[in-house]
């Protein structure tokens, strides 16, 4: 039986998902695959046994990918299945951003015990007035699961979208409304949207990338809203253009010791994926995959591995091998399994940075010192049998 750990809660409408073969443990150690959310995995020591890490959600900062990598285990997210809670919070965003809800709640708030307070409140809303969203342009950044259906919920609400993503899918841009503006500049974002919503993955490049440049070019009085990674924008920066009134609101999912005092800003605590609905589906994925690649080594979602497909196994044995991307790797491979008279009846081979990924269908079963070779080449880090 496969154990599977879980570091997190996971949604009973995944791990239900897990067949008779597998069983959840409460033991990392006997572990073959991991199921996480939030957790902080970069100081865990990983037993020899876990094979895969599924992350039942986008973002992988918690996860340690490079040393995951370098011990053959493979880490797995779960692209768009949260889409729709976190679209569905963009654009209550849009809203905060343009009506001063939030400021209106509080005010009330501070006046509840007023036995006059319904005249009040006619009296003192004007402070909270705002504007609509219908005819505004909107800048997406990031046309990926979540920033596609953003634009296209924006464009429905009649607002003029703007959307920029230099490595949009095929099928992300199959996707997208045919009234979202393809926009190849973010110059054009910056300095002719009056709302700017960022929906990329933090890297080295976007790092502060909603910093003092960026907001110079951007339209006096611009909206900005962050729902995808906190050090997307540079706080300092955000800070002195919301004071300045360049900036006229700033709505973050982020809250942290500089934004949460920021003036006019929104914060949020972190509820982008955070429905039942989401998690539902995020938890269902995450087991998916790894059963997949538990049962037929299919790697689907990867953040540190290739992707690679060879359907249901059905041969003889299926054989993986996790290999350093280093020339001759496939013909010593391919010569080892030859010279213990084995027959591959399909393979394929997929690279990914430093690592590669080959999967064997073989006629006949390799035999263990076979597999004790294919173990000893010099850049390999794991080979598994299948069947």
């Amino acid at each position: 039986m496969r154990k599977i750990y879980c570091f997190n809660v996971i949604s009973k409408k995944g791990t239900d998902l897990l067949t008779d073969a597998y069983g959840l443990t409460d033991q990392l150690q006997e572990a073959e695959g991991v199921l996480v959310r939030s957790a902080a995995l970069h100081d865990t020591e990983f037993p020899e046994s876990l094979l895969a890490i599924a992350r039942a959600g986008a973002g992988v900062n918690n996860i340690p990918l490079e040393r995951c990598a370098e011990e053959g285990i493979v880490v797995f997210n779960t692209p768009g299945a949260n889409a729709n809670g976190v679209k569905e919070l963009v654009i209550a965003g849009l809203m905060l951003a343009s009506r001063d809800v939030a400021g209106g709640i509080q005010w009330c708030q501070s006046i509840k015990d007023d036995p006059n307070i319904a005249k009040a409140v006619e009296k003192g809303k004007k402070a909270f007035a705002g504007v609509e969203i219908k005819g505004k342009k909107l800048g997406v950044i990031g046309l990926g699961a979540i920033g596609a259906e953003v634009a296209n919920a924006a464009a429905a609400l009649g607002m003029e979208v703007y959307g920029y993503d230099p490595y949009i899918s095929v099928n992300a841009a199959w996707g997208l409304s045919r009234d979202v503006r393809h926009i190849t500049s973010l110059d054009t974002i910056y300095q002719e949207c009056d709302y700017i919503t960022v929906h990329v993955p933090l890297t080295d490049s976007t790092k502060g990338m909603i910093g003092a440049a960026s907001i110079a070019q951007m339209k006096d009085g611009v909206r900005v809203l962050n729902f995808a990674r906190d050090l997307l924008v540079d706080d300092d920066a955000m800070a002195a253009a919301l004071e300045s009134g360049k900036v006229s609101c700033y709505v973050t999912d982020f809250p942290n010791p500089k934004s949460a005092h920021m003036k006019h800003a929104v914060t949020i605590p972190h509820l982008g994926a955070s429905t039942e609905e989401s998690e539902d589906n995020c938890a269902r994925m995450a087991v998916e995959e790894l059963m997949d690649f538990l049962e037929n080594g299919n790697i689907r979602n990867s953040v540190n591995y290739p992707a690679c497909d060879m359907g249901v196994c059905r041969c003889a044995s299926r054989v993986t091998v996790m290999h350093l991307n280093i020339p001759n790797m496939i013909g010593q491979i391919t010569g080892i399994l030859a010279s213990g008279n084995v027959n591959i009846t399909d393979m394929t081979n997929k690279s990914r940075d430093k690592v590669a990924y080959t999967m064997l269908d073989l006629e006949t079963p390799a035999d263990e010192i076979t597999i004790q070779k294919l173990n000893a080449i010099k850049g390999v880090l794991r080979v598994r049998v299948i069947r």
